[in-house]
């Protein structure tokens, strides 16, 4: 009876590390599948209405291949007025503008033409297996009316293979086979360059917190002054006294001999 007891249970105890094991396989495999996508990752903040540099993160799918092209697109219904690339060794950028049909208004200037794509070509280099390469970007103005841009993006393989990365989430949907890299935008600043002037109130709040730190040195300057003097004027009248008793023992003792 016990021995029955004691295989059913280690079966069980097979079954469940079977199954554990299997779960955990399943999780990393998806979690490498999804880090394995064409992404754009802002460096510090995107606000709306605001500049960002952004990078273009891109990982080698392929064991037998590397990466020698990527193509990213920028949706023209939020166009950008300045999209310029970081230089990056080994790739050559090419940056490919369009005519709007709305000009965008920027400081006062209209602006008829805006960057449509930017393509890295390996000149030098390539993304080899098991490795990736991120493509720095500065863009601005960024749209105040869109949480969201999409930028499409196309990654060629040495081997002629091409994988577009150009499908968007759709809501509820789960998430396509090769989405579409998407940076998120957050809440516009006070002057879209991450900072707002200092108000008068606050300057005269800080004016006052300075005197008033100024007067309390002053006050413990003094009752440290006050205090130093007290106890010189007790050493010395220590010093005194002692001095004193010792002249009255010597002369109490004087008497005592006579």
């Amino acid at each position: 009876m016990n021995v029955s007891r004691i295989a059913a249970g280690r079966v069980s105890a097979t079954r469940v590390a079977l199954a554990g094991g299997i779960a955990l396989s399943s999780v990393v495999l998806l979690s490498g599948t999804a880090f394995a996508h064409v992404s754009v990752q802002p460096q510090g903040e995107a606000a709306k209405g605001g500049y960002a540099t952004v990078n273009v993160k891109v990982p080698n799918e392929r064991d037998n291949a590397s990466t020698v092209k990527v193509e990213v697109n920028f949706p023209l219904d939020h166009p950008l007025a300045s999209v310029m690339p970081q230089p990056v060794p080994g790739w050559k950028a090419e940056v490919t503008r369009s005519k709007l049909d709305k000009p965008l208004e920027l400081h006062g200037k209209k602006i008829n033409e805006v960057v449509s794509k930017v393509t890295w070509t390996a000149d030098s280099s390539k993304i080899g297996p098991g490795q990736f390469q991120q493509f720095p970007l500065s863009l601005g103005r960024l749209p105040e009316d869109a949480d969201e841009l999409v930028l499409k993006a196309i990654q060629t393989y040495d081997n002629k293979e091409v994988v577009r990365w150009i499908e968007e989430q759709k809501e509820g949907a789960e998430e396509p086979q090769n989405p579409a890299p998407v940076l998120k935008l957050s809440a516009a600043s006070a002057d879209h360059h991450g900072g707002a002037a200092p108000s008068a109130s606050a300057g005269t709040d800080e004016k006052a917190g300075h005197d008033d730190e100024k007067a309390d040195h002053q006050e413990t300057a003094a009752a440290s002054s006050a205090t130093d003097t007290t106890a010189r004027v007790l050493g010395v009248a220590g010093i005194l006294a002692g001095v004193a008793g010792v002249a009255f023992g010597v002369l109490a003792g004087r008497r005592r001999s006579a």
